[in-house]
């Protein structure tokens, strides 16, 4: 049943996001970024959705009280695919980081650089550290939240992978506040799984904070998802 039901997901999934995207690569030369941010948040409001009604899998979102009403930079826990689509729609205006290569996907791709992404090398990390910090400051300056997973890559679920710093020192240079994300997407959409599994994604809005040390504050925040993992 599992097969089933994750093989008619991905079918919506696919399909879906392939003429959201095409909707968007017409439309959105024509309108302002505010509106292509929205238009394209309609996707993957509609995916999770999809995910509900398909494989069972609910999204509760505690914490909303805590969302700054200005710019600020969210660091998120990365397990999966779930989170690099869902939060476009959960936060707004969302400015992300991703890899350069994604861009170069037919529609999907093409939609997602109109709307003025932070795309990186990974294969030059320095390079994509500088270009975070620059890119990053000017979102946040033109009222922007930044989205950043400080693990870098793709981690187990229940785990943690070190947070780098770089993120928090872009909202210490721009005197903005961090806000912390906990999420357990991957107990119900494993990373490099095809089944999905019934169950709740919890996404954790934690409160936000100025960073006076980045290192420490990477630290803090590393800990505190480990225990709402944990508990």
């Amino acid at each position: 049943m599992k097969i089933l039901r994750s093989s008619i997901f991905y079918i919506g999934y696919i399909s879906s996001g392939v003429l959201a995207s095409l909707i968007a690569c017409i439309v959105g030369p024509f309108i302002g970024l505010d509106k292509r941010l929205k238009l394209f948040a309609i996707w993957p409001r509609f995916a999770n959705w999809f995910l509900n009604f398909t494989c069972d899998i609910e999204v509760e979102v505690i914490g909303r009280e805590n969302l700054p009403n200005e710019p600020c930079v969210i660091v998120s826990n990365h397990q999966g695919q779930w989170e690099t689509f869902s939060m476009q729609y959960l936060f707004h205006p969302l400015c992300t980081l991703l890899k350069k290569e994604l861009l170069y996907i037919p529609f999907w791709g093409w939609a997602m650089k109109m709307l003025n992404p932070i795309a990186i090398n990974r294969d030059k990390p320095k390079e994509a550290i500088l270009q975070t910090l620059e890119e990053g400051s000017n979102r946040l300056k033109e009222g922007m939240y930044v989205l950043l997973f400080p693990e870098g890559t793709r981690v187990k679920a229940g785990r943690v992978g070190n947070y780098a710093r770089s993120s928090f020192e872009l909202a210490k240079r721009n005197k903005v506040k961090i806000l912390p994300l906990c999420h357990n997407s991957g107990d119900c959409w494993p990373a490099h799984k095809f089944i999905k599994h019934p169950g709740k994604i919890k996404l954790i809005i934690g409160e936000p904070f100025f960073v006076e040390d980045s290192k420490d504050s990477a630290n803090e925040v590393k800990g505190w998802v480990e225990k709402k993992l944990q508990s």
